[in-house]
């Protein structure tokens, strides 16, 4: 496949996709998912969330059998929110660390809260909340889809949050890899002066030795 038609049937995949970035998937996201979907490396059932309207759709997209989403990876539930009770809060800042959309908000040892209208109930922050504060609430759910095909029950079927929970979740990677870039740098170019005996690496060398150190040691949460 074309590097041009991966990229459209990659978008044609985040699409259908519900968004939430929950990671039940086995990716860091949807938007891995549907790159490795593209490249034929994942199934097309590991999305709960979207639950079969979705597992159908991408089956339809692919251009393979259609098939039941994969129970064992989560319920499929409705639309829900994360409400953080606040007056039990202790301001660890582990969920803030844990939501993938930047939709919790808060300072050490002060209160957190979570923006409702930007958070896509991935339920990421429940397990990391060390005195189990944080509440899964339902939400109004979406009108069943009847004499639909695939796809378009899958897109009606789509929280209209969706987009900007990717649009959230891309500028929360974005953010983080710059922040880890910036400290890689750093710490290569204090090693590389620690061994050149005070000498100062180019700014430029630095930056290259930080990014191959992170391609070379970054996570693959693929299961």
């Amino acid at each position: 496949m074309s590097s041009q038609r991966s990229l459209v049937l990659i978008e044609a995949l985040e699409a259908v996709l519900p968004q939430t970035q929950c990671g039940q998937c086995g990716y860091e996201g949807c938007t891995p998912y549907a790159q490795a979907l593209a490249a034929g490396a994942a199934d097309c059932d590991r999305c709960p969330p979207g639950g079969d309207f979705v597992a159908a759709a991408l089956a339809k997209l692919l251009g393979i059998p259609a098939r039941t989403y994969d129970r064992t990876r989560g319920e499929h539930l409705p639309p829900q929110l994360a409400v953080i009770r606040e007056a039990e809060c202790i301001g660890c800042t582990k969920c803030i660390q844990a939501c993938p959309i930047d939709a919790i908000v808060g300072a050490a040892e002060r209160m957190h809260t979570v923006m409702l209208d930007a958070c896509s109930g991935c339920a990421l922050c429940l397990p990391v909340c060390p005195v189990d504060c944080i509440d899964l609430v339902t939400t109004a759910g979406l009108a069943p889809c009847v004499g639909q095909d695939a796809e378009a029950a899958a897109r009606a079927q789509r929280h209209p949050q969706a987009d900007a929970w990717r649009s959230r979740h891309d500028a929360r990677v974005r953010r983080m890899e710059a922040s880890r870039l910036e400290r890689a740098t750093r710490l290569a170019a204090q090693s590389v002066k620690a061994t050149a005996g005070g000498a100062t690496l180019p700014p430029a060398v630095a930056a290259a030795l930080a990014r191959a150190e992170l391609a070379q040691n970054k996570p693959d949460r693929e299961t």
